[in-house]
């Protein structure tokens, strides 16, 4: 497979078509390699607008979504971003192209060893993984500029909007299992933040903040 001609075709593709226009985040999309970060097994699978398994339960994000997220950020370079979610890498990898540092935070520990690895090899100097589960308290006073929540959740708390500097931006999936919506919040002020529905998707639930099962009778 040519993968520099494979890239280019996912961006003009999927990803433009589907609204990722950001011409600074595609060109950081086309600049990592992301056949580095799929499993050998899936490498057919590489650019397919699927969602592919990296163990039992974590997935990638599908390309286009990867797409829309960084167009909606609109990254310009100096911004401190938090990814929640390392998952592959991949996605973390191209925010560290884009944005003054990145911390990322992956729960699963073959994961996160996994993904070091693979963006060690980049050489990308601007990166933090941190091998935890997301706590908006392990930050103290930490706050970043960009904030990307790469699992669902069932309501956005304000402990996390809180982790945003005025002027900063925050995407998240929220919503139930039937009903989620990709959702972009910004922080206007000390005691403002608007909330804007950007499209319709599923992801699935970080773990540990899984939405609790309602009975009725």
């Amino acid at each position: 497979m040519d993968f520099k001609e494979a890239r280019k075709n996912v961006i003009e593709q999927q990803i433009r078509p589907w609204g990722g226009l950001n011409v600074r985040a595609n060109q950081a999309l086309s600049d990592i390699p992301r056949e580095n970060f799929v499993p050998e097994e899936y490498q057919k699978l590489v650019f397919a607008d699927i969602e592919i398994p990296l163990n039992g339960l974590d997935k990638m994000l599908s390309p286009k979504i990867e797409g829309r997220i960084l167009d909606s950020l609109n990254l310009q370079g100096n911004e401190d971003t938090l990814e929640v979610g390392t998952g592959s890498g991949y996605l973390t990898s191209v925010l560290a192209k884009l944005s003054n540092s990145v911390t990322s935070i992956e729960i699963e520990h073959d994961l996160y060893l996994k993904a070091k690895e693979d963006i060690g090899k980049l050489k990308l100097n601007n990166i933090t993984l941190i091998n935890e589960a997301f706590s908006s308290s392990n930050f103290k006073e930490a706050q970043f500029d960009t904030i990307v929540i790469s699992s669902a959740l069932p309501t956005i708390g304000d402990d996390l909007k809180k982790l945003l500097k005025v002027g900063g931006k925050l995407f998240v999936v929220v919503g139930s299992k039937n009903q989620m919506h990709a959702t972009l919040i910004s922080r206007e002020t000390e005691l403002l933040w608007n909330s804007k529905s950007l499209f319709e998707t599923h992801l699935e639930f970080m773990k540990g903040h899984e939405p609790s099962i309602q009975f009725s009778f």
